[in-house]
C-alpha cells in the first residue's frame, strides 16, 4: 500500500547524523511505493507556543504567523510520520520539542497515525537515549490511535559524517523499506 511519509528532521545540522538517517530512511521508503517529503526544521520559521490559549479555550486558530501550521496540516494528512532527533544533554533537540509543543492547536487531528523515531548520540548507551523516546511517547499518549511502529537509536555518533559506514545507515533504510 503506498502511504503517505512525513519526516520530521530536526538537526541544527543539514547533513548531520540524524539528517543523514533520515535520507537512508526516506530512500528505503520511496523505493517501496511511497510518497515521502522531508521537513528540515530549522530552515523554517516556528515559533514557541506562547501559552495564550486562543486554541484550547477558544477553539480558534493559532495566532501566529509561521510556518508551524503548515507543518502540522502534512502532520494531519500523512500516513506515517518520522520524529528524528540528535540527542543534545539526553532529550531531543529544541527544534523538535517547539514544533511538538505547536501541534497544540490541532493535535486531536492527528489520528491513526504510525510514528517512526530516529535518535543519535554521542553516549555509546542505548539506554541513555530512553528519556528522549519517552518524551516522543508523551506526545504520542496525547494523539488517538497512534502506532509507535520502530525506533533507530544511533549510539556512539558526534561529529558530522560520523554515521556514514555504520549499520544505522542500513537499518533507517530498511525501516523506511518495510513501513
Amino acid at each position: 500500500m503506498n502511504k503517505k511519509v512525513l519526516i520530521l528532521s530536526s538537526s541544527p545540522r543539514k547533513g548531520g547524523n540524524s539528517d543523514t538517517l533520515c535520507d537512508e530512511f526516506m530512500k528505503g521508503a520511496l523505493k517501496a511505493g511511497n510518497t515521502v517529503e522531508k521537513i528540515f526544521l530549522k530552515d523554517k520559521l516556528i515559533n514557541y507556543c506562547t501559552g495564550c490559549s486562543v486554541c484550547s479555550m477558544y477553539g480558534k486558530p493559532c495566532p501566529q504567523k509561521d510556518d508551524a501550521d503548515g507543518i502540522v496540516e502534512k502532520m494531519i494528512d500523512a500516513d506515517t510520520i518520522v520524529l528524528s532527533t540528535p540527542v543534545y544533554f539526553y532529550t531531543m533537540s529544541a527544534q523538535m520539542k517547539t514544533m511538538i509543543d505547536r501541534t497544540c492547536a490541532r493535535y486531536t487531528e492527528i489520528t491513526g497515525k504510525e510514528f517512526y523515531f530516529i535518535v543519535t548520540a554521542a553516549d555509546g548507551n542505548k539506554q541513555a537515549l530512553e528519556r528522549t523516546i519517552d518524551g516522543f511517547r508523551g506526545f504520542l499518549d496525547c494523539l488517538d490511535n497512534a502506532v509507535e511502529k520502530g525506533t533507530i537509536y544511533a549510539t556512539g555518533v558526534w561529529k558530522t559524517g560520523e554515521i556514514e559506514n555504520t549499520p544505522f545507515m542500513k537499518e533507517a533504510y530498511k525501516a523506511g523499506e518495510n513501513i
